[in-house]
């Protein structure tokens, strides 16, 4: 009886972490769609013709009286937004460590982001202000619920299961994005079709991405389920003094921190790659809207197949070997970049098939080895640190690209420029002993890592 009543205690815990993890993986197929059409697709070649048409006659716009080259400001915006993030994650991670009230928290950062994104429909006209303004508060809404929605992996899996969980919920947050871009490519091919502009068709494509993350939002919150505090609940610092107790915290885990470190450099540089390459193909390639789509989309059902494909590497080599791999194959990918023939959409879908294969399992993999890393408790403090970097909300990477296209006046610069955020992240991620760093955090190492 003692026996049966264990198997069946287990047999519902194995259930109910199911259904977590069933809920868990439907908030990467509500904002998703946000990283793809709109970070990744249309924004970017959007808001900069937007704010072309507010230049001077030099190419320059002047937010709050500061001269801005007119191609530069969307990069600009985005690290903007990373300030506020940085402001705010810390802060929010502590909270939700306290209370133990994730959930809520998880909540209101998607409807913020979801609402300012649906706001995008009425960027129009030379309104290039109101779209940096709403990229801003988006983006940084985006960072801090993915840093609450990250900090649950370890709660809901195991570590033998986390790799294989962490992948599934990048394929889901792909598989989303490709179905979303069939039908914003549908209506921005058959935009005369329909009676639209080819301004209105875009903004429609922007805003939809917002309603599509607020509805999909429903089934994590109806899912998941918040967990008692496991920390002392006491008043959180302002969000900078919150961010530097984080990181002395850090010191007490250093192998942590080293990894942390890596991977803030490499994955600057596969955010920045992703926010970038559209502007990039539009402006220095010349490549159409339509090509573009195309091309992303292809990233998109690639992805799907490459996390699920580098999950099932990593029960062989190990998840850091694998994401080595991966920084490998990043490096050869831009150099190549920088040598396409400017107005041939043949090599950008090439490019776009070999960013494809390592992009979803670079950061699957990379979430699942530093839920490993985390020491028991500081979930969502730990992750606010990781998602400084993520989904497209680096800086430095953007400020780069912005400064050197800024100088030089070339794209092709820009781009390979990123070069060195992977051949670094590389260097640094070879260096910790993951093992011994799992230990260290008071966490049980899995047998193949």
């Amino acid at each position: 009886m003692g026996i049966e009543t264990v198997r069946t205690t287990e047999s519902d815990e194995a259930a109910g972490r199911r259904r977590e993890q069933r809920g868990w993986y439907f908030y990467d197929w509500a904002c998703s769609v946000y990283s793809t059409s709109v970070l990744t697709v249309f924004l970017g070649p959007y808001l900069t013709s937007v704010a072309k048409k507010a230049a001077d006659a030099d190419g320059y716009v002047h937010p709050l009286g500061v001269p801005v080259r007119a191609g530069s400001f969307f990069a600009y915006s985005v690290s903007l937004s990373v300030i506020a993030a940085v402001v705010v994650m810390p802060l929010v991670g502590a909270a939700a460590d306290r209370t133990g009230r994730k959930k809520p928290l998880l909540g209101a950062a998607a409807y913020v982001g979801a609402a300012a994104t649906t706001a995008m429909f009425f960027l129009g006209g030379d309104r290039y202000l109101l779209g940096g303004a709403l990229l801003i508060v988006a983006n940084a809404a985006q960072s801090v619920a993915m840093m609450l929605y990250n900090s649950y992996l370890p709660q809901i899996a195991p570590p033998e299961e986390r790799d294989a969980v962490s992948s599934r919920g990048w394929a889901f947050g792909y598989a989303a994005g490709s179905l979303v871009l069939v039908v914003n490519l549908v209506l921005y091919l058959a935009h005369d079709s329909f009676g639209l502009s080819e301004s209105t068709a875009v903004r429609i494509c922007l805003a939809s991405a917002g309603l599509w993350w607020g509805g999909f939002t429903l089934i994590p919150l109806l899912r998941l389920r918040d967990r008692p505090a496991t920390v002392r609940e006491e008043a959180s610092a302002p969000g900078l003094r919150q961010l530097a107790a984080t990181v002395r915290d850090m010191r007490r885990h250093p192998l942590t921190l080293s990894f942390l470190l890596a991977y803030l450099v490499y994955n600057d540089g596969i955010q920045t790659v992703i926010s970038q390459a559209s502007v990039y193909g539009s402006e220095e390639l010349g490549l159409g809207q339509s090509t573009l789509i195309g091309a992303v989309l292809l990233v998109q059902l690639l992805a799907v197949a490459g996390a699920l494909g580098m999950g099932r590497l990593a029960r062989t080599y190990g998840a850091k070997r694998t994401i080595l791999g991966s920084l490998a194959a990043w490096t050869l990918t831009l150099g190549a970049g920088y040598f396409l023939p400017a107005g041939a959409p043949v090599g950008f879908f090439l490019l776009a098939a070999a960013i494809g294969l390592v992009l979803g399992g670079s950061q699957a993999l990379s979430r699942s080895l530093f839920s490993h890393l985390v020491p028991p408790g500081k979930e969502a403090e730990y992750f606010s640190a990781y998602e400084m970097s993520d989904r497209g909300m680096s800086w430095l990477g953007p400020l780069l690209f912005g400064i050197t296209y800024q100088l030089t006046g070339s794209y092709r610069d820009a781009i390979v420029s990123l070069v060195a955020f992977f051949v670094i992240g590389f260097l640094l991620l070879a260096r910790v002993p993951v093992r011994r760093a799992i230990g260290d955090a008071g966490n049980p190492v899995p047998e193949r890592i």
